[in-house]
């Protein structure tokens, strides 16, 4: 196991459509997309693509949707620890410029306990929230063991303070801040008294404002991606997430910069593709982006990369 991802999976369905129809009218897509979905969950089919596979402990209903994902699961060899639920969630995601609107449908009403695991070769653990039971255990567990965590503060749930006193790398969402009633400033303060080692605060077009190893806060700029490029937003965040874990299993003992201008460029492929599955990026993919959109003021980071097979076909189990 080279790490543990831990949420609730989500089938979306992605149109792209200028008209949302109403009453009784109708109208045709220009393309749409089917994907996996859920924050942790694309993050985990993110570090796969990348050559990492994680486990992935996520609610599964045995339905179609439920068959579905486990198929999907299956190409990227993932591991699933099933959580059951009656029913699958969905997404329904309709972007356009720039933005996205999400409309979902979620069971979360876990019908079993979650699985205890044997996580003693695991070097990483990675949460969104879900399932508060089981990411509270095994962000203890994997705390005691000296071993990463990074949570995805996409926003406020029931245990998100009591979380963080376990976690090392969190990046939360702006919708963050406007839950808890926070500037992005005092986020940062907040995730360092909660004892977060690495933090940041995402600002979409404006990038990212965080704090590294040693406390000090910084922006990490957006790559500039041209408007008529750019088609799905939608998963991006969770890219960026899925990004960093699998550079940092690469490279543990790089500084947290270079793992988040990898992600930041693994971001920028996604948002030029429609639906989750076609924006996960190979090693490859993310040093074309990094060569088409050099960083402001920096180079690419060659070991942040390593890439050592040129279709990035390999992963690692």
């Amino acid at each position: 196991m080279h790490a543990l991802f831990i949420g609730q999976t989500y089938i979306d369905m992605t149109l792209l459509t200028d008209v949302i129809p109403s009453g009784d009218a109708k109208s045709v897509a220009s393309d749409y997309a089917v994907s996996f979905g859920g924050n942790a969950v694309t993050a985990a089919f993110a570090s796969a693509k990348l050559g990492f596979v994680p486990d992935l402990l996520t609610s599964v209903a045995d339905d179609w949707l439920g068959r579905m994902f486990l198929d999907m699961a299956a190409r990227y060899h993932i591991p699933v620890h099933a959580r059951k639920v009656r029913r699958s969630s969905l997404s329904f995601i309709l972007p356009t410029g720039g933005k996205r609107a999400i409309l979902r449908a979620r069971d979360d009403d876990y019908i079993h306990p979650f699985p205890f695991l044997n996580v003693g070769s695991a070097r990483a653990l990675h949460l969104d929230g879900h399932q508060h039971d089981s990411a509270l255990h095994y962000a203890r567990l994997f705390r005691e063991n000296g071993v990463l965590t990074s949570l995805d503060g996409g926003g406020l749930r029931s245990n998100t303070h009591e979380l963080l006193a376990y976690i090392d790398v969190a990046v939360v969402a702006e919708r963050l801040c406007e839950q808890m009633r926070m500037t992005p400033t005092e986020m940062l303060d907040y995730l360092k008294s909660r004892g977060v080692r690495v933090g940041g605060v995402t600002e979409g077009e404006r990038g990212m404002l965080w704090y590294d190893e040693m406390g000090a806060v910084s922006r990490l700029p957006a790559l500039t991606i041209p408007s008529h490029l750019v088609i799905d937003t939608s998963g991006a965040g969770d890219v960026f997430h899925g990004s960093y874990v699998a550079s940092y299993l690469r490279e543990p003992q790089a500084p947290w910069r270079t793992h988040f201008e990898f992600a930041r460029a693994a971001a920028a492929f996604k948002v030029q593709h429609l639906g989750n599955e076609a924006g996960l990026p190979t090693r490859v993919d993310v040093a074309q982006v990094m060569q088409a959109y050099p960083m402001p003021g920096g180079t690419i980071r060659a070991s942040a990369l390593d890439i050592d097979h040129p279709d990035e076909r390999t992963v690692q189990h």
